[in-house]
């Protein structure tokens, strides 16, 4: 399997913190927050990955991470590789994945965005995906900013609305996705949403009609670092994680 994470866009809430770095660069207390889902991915098991970000901050990553030398991987003990694709245009989730398209080649994929964080070990869900897909959620009260799945039987998802004014759950989709190689095939075609973007949630809706999206409801700590509120939860909250080490 290999690994994707999404780091592009301009994060206007950001600013000005973001007018001289891409959001992905700056610290959760003692890392960049890009550091978290490398080793997320590293700790499951991904020993090859992608990082998806725009032409103005590419040099930026590679001076920090490199080609992975500072991660070993946990099957073998060497280095993960790090690979980079560029995202000329801020178009969506779906369009930054299409970027990896080649580099995935004939492998599933599991897609991070890169700014959030997950507290719970994916290791077993990477480790025995087969086929199809599937979308970690969690239960937020604010339900309506978030894509919502709505749930059948053994956790077999059998809708997602984005963001719906009257959600069916409280269950937000999250940055975290795990799809076999008929992901790119579900992309040709795909029409730009309402607000100009290639939406993740119609690709992972084609998954919902074939039956074959399947769901994990997180029970740990999830941050969406988009705000100078959640930026500063997230650091305080992975600085007590770190005091009790």
């Amino acid at each position: 399997m290999k690994g994707v994470i999404l780091a592009g866009g301009k994060a206007t809430r950001l600013y000005p913190l973001t007018l001289v770095t891409n959001k992905h660069l700056l610290p959760i207390y003692n890392k960049p927050v890009i550091y978290y889902a490398v080793e997320k991915l590293v700790d499951a098991g991904v020993d090859k990955m992608m990082i998806i970000t725009s032409p103005h901050h590419v040099d930026h990553f590679v001076q920090l991470l490199g080609s992975g030398q500072n991660f070993l991987s946990k099957k073998t003990g060497k280095q993960i590789q790090i690979v980079y694709g560029i995202q000329n245009e801020a178009s969506g989730i779906a369009d930054g994945l299409y970027m990896a398209k080649d580099y995935v080649g004939s492998d599933s994929c599991i897609v991070h965005l890169g700014d959030n964080l997950f507290e719970d070990d994916i290791k077993s869900y990477v480790k025995n995906f087969k086929s199809g897909a599937m979308i970690f959620l969690k239960g937020v009260k604010d339900a309506k900013r978030f894509g919502v799945a709505t749930l059948g039987k053994n956790g077999k998802v059998t809708k997602i609305t984005e963001k719906p004014e009257k959600p069916d759950t409280n269950l937000a989709v999250t940055g975290l996705y795990i799809y076999d190689n008929t992901v790119f095939g579900k992309m040709i075609g795909q029409q730009k949403s309402g607000r100009g973007e290639y939406e993740i949630t119609d690709i992972s809706n084609k998954y919902v009609e074939e039956g074959k999206m399947k769901s994990v409801v997180l029970k740990k700590s999830w941050f969406d670092i988009g705000t100078f509120d959640s930026l500063l939860k997230a650091s305080t909250y992975y600085k007590k994680l770190n005091e009790k080490k």
